[in-house]
């Protein structure tokens, strides 16, 4: 099982990654590890706000791709779960 996910840093930007084991990807984001992206260790804190799961890794890589590609607006209607706004965008 492969995850995709979102995560609000405390500056109010959003990380999107994928993983096999989300628990744990979450303690080395958090535990700012070697294994955590560069990115994320640059805030206090964060909050995980959205999540998918897949069969396979090359699933969720392109899902992974295609939300990196959406606009804020797009990203923050898939969060909220405004399926009229997602349709719209």
């Amino acid at each position: 099982m492969f995850t995709i996910y979102i995560l609000r840093t405390s500056s109010n930007t959003l990380y999107i990654g994928q993983t096999n084991n989300l628990e744990k990807r979450i303690l080395e984001h958090k535990n700012k590890t070697s294994k955590s992206a560069k990115y994320t260790r640059y805030f206090k804190s964060f909050e995980l706000v959205y999540s998918e799961t897949f069969d396979t890794r090359s699933e969720a890589m392109k899902r992974e791709w295609q939300l990196k590609q959406w606009p804020r607006v797009k990203k923050e209607a898939l969060i909220s779960e405004n399926n009229n706004l997602l349709k719209k965008l």
